[in-house]
């Protein structure tokens, strides 16, 4: 009986038994630690070797019984495990080996491979992209944590990882075309997958619709002053080429690269040789387009203008008709000339197509004195230098003298100047006398009423302010001028005077101003 069980305890054991047991976790996600434990039931036998498989492949083996691990599960580590042993009897040197029932480990999937989306599908110039990385944890680790990152070209996109699935480009250049892609991954454990790459191609839009306008103060182009040339398009997308040209010989008078819609070019200090007719293009890469023709007048402002002054004579006289002539040489027509004589207004005369203007002045003894003119074209008015005129037998000493002379008697209080008396050659003496019988019976202006004995001055004591007398003339006109100082009863005196007057002589009044 001894010797039947020794036999049985010795008796080397085949096939698969639950002697031995493969220990393995009955469920398995990606990232998760899997632990293998091979445990046997019976201690009196030595064990010399363990070793764990997988779907028949030896994983690992060891001299002593001892744990298998795979520190993060994928995908691929599903299968089937068992172990196995090799067992010796101490005693007797018995060998045998002993195997496992197999456990099937089946990995599951943490969340799916992420799908990158684009919207919207066809990406063009100038517009928005969002870009979305789309997958979903297993409702048995919903509680988990997922992050998110793009990349393309190698190149990761925005901040980086971030726990938000979207990504949203402002403006998409073709600059932005490439390879795009979108990883996932969870923070614990931490498991990471890349979506499918995409491949993005931007689309530009053609430049449309190209105009060329200037800007300039009150519209008009001045010379000397700045013009802005601005060339512009309704549509186009990605960095534009705009060029301006001249119409006569296609020359580009300047050229810039923006992206942007409308770009402005400046010429400074314009001048008459820029007159004439432009127009732009612009390219973004899809052809240049462009513009209609504009048409750059250029104003110029007058220069400073030249008065002429053209007489029949040599020397002009009173009653001659001259003619004033006003020229710029530089200046965009109309243009205004206007005439003055010491300053003060004497007309004016317009040159529509440009050029000069005249205006004709009928003489008289005033007219002696400075001329000049002033030109005017809406740019700025420019005078002339003064161009002087003198009247030749006009004018003398006497008749300035006179002037003089009755222009002083106008501050006198209630004075009454008794003036040019002219005389026929048979009236002189007459004359003469009349006006000093008229004069002596005018009261002195010194006489006061309370003194009535005051004897008023005799009219031969009287000396005239003025005199013209010339016995060698045949025919010789006489005139004296006396001032007196009236009483208070002055148009009495007045009227005294008036019914005595020589019929010969020509009386004049100056009241006081």
């Amino acid at each position: 009986m001894l010797l039947w069980s020794l036999l049985v305890i010795l008796a080397p054991v085949d096939g698969k038994s639950d002697w031995l047991t493969l220990v393995a976790p009955s469920a398995v996600f990606e990232g998760d630690r899997i632990d293998l434990t091979c445990q046997r039931k019976n201690d009196w036998w030595k064990v010399t070797r363990v070793s764990y498989h997988k779907d028949g492949e030896e994983l690992q083996f060891s001299s002593e019984l001892s744990n298998f691990s795979i520190q993060r599960a994928v995908l691929s580590d599903s299968g089937t495990y068992h172990c196995a042993v090799a067992l010796v009897w101490p005693l007797f040197s018995f060998q045998k080996e002993k195997t496992s029932r197999s456990v099937r480990i089946e990995v599951q999937e943490l969340f799916p491979r992420p799908v990158l989306t684009v919207s919207p599908f066809r990406a063009v110039e100038g517009n928005p992209v969002t870009l979305t990385c789309e997958t979903k944890l297993s409702p048995q680790r919903s509680d988990a944590q997922l992050q998110f990152c793009f990349f393309r070209d190698g190149r990761a996109l925005g901040s980086g990882w971030s726990s938000s699935p979207e990504l949203r480009v402002p403006a998409m250049w073709s600059g932005d075309s490439g390879s795009y892609w979108c990883e996932a991954e969870t923070v614990t454990p931490r498991v990471r997958k890349q979506s499918l790459q995409s491949q993005i191609h931007v689309r530009g839009v053609p430049v449309s619709n190209v105009s060329l306008e200037m800007r300039a103060p009150r519209g008009q182009v001045i010379e000397g002053r700045n013009l802005v040339l601005l060339c512009s398009v309704t549509e186009g997308t990605g960095n534009i080429t705009f060029s301006w040209h001249r119409e006569a010989t296609g020359t580009s008078v300047g050229k810039k690269t923006q992206r942007s819609l409308s770009v402005e070019l400046e010429v400074p200090a314009v001048q008459e040789r820029d007159a004439g007719r432009y127009y732009c293009r612009a390219d973004n890469g899809h052809g240049p387009i462009q513009s209609k023709v504009l048409s750059i007048l250029v104003r110029i402002p007058v220069s400073c203008p030249i008065l002429s002054i053209t007489a029949p004579r040599a020397q002009a006289v009173e009653g001659d008709v001259v003619e004033l002539r006003c020229e710029a040489q530089r200046g965009s027509p109309p243009i205004l000339y206007r005439f003055y004589y010491e300053d003060v207004p004497l007309g004016n005369s317009s040159a529509p197509s440009g050029g000069g203007a005249s205006f004709n002045l009928s003489l008289t003894a005033e007219h002696s004195g400075n001329y000049s003119c002033e030109a005017d074209n809406g740019l700025g008015a420019r005078r002339s230098e003064v161009v002087p005129l003198s009247l030749s037998g006009t004018s003398s000493y006497r008749e300035e003298h006179v002037t003089d002379r009755a222009l002083g008697l106008l501050g006198v209080p209630a004075c009454v100047a008794a003036a040019l008396l002219f005389y026929c050659r048979f009236h002189k003496t007459r004359g003469r006398h009349s006006v000093t019988n008229a004069l002596r019976d005018v009261p002195s202006a010194n006489s006061q009423a309370s003194t009535p004995s005051s004897p008023s001055p005799a009219i031969e004591d009287l000396q005239p302010d003025y005199v013209n007398v010339d016995p060698g003339d045949g025919d010789v006109a006489y005139s004296f001028v006396w001032s007196i100082q009236l009483p208070e009863d002055s148009e009495n005196t007045r009227r005294t005077i008036l019914e005595n007057k020589d019929p010969h002589v020509i009386y004049s009044g100056v009241k006081e101003m």
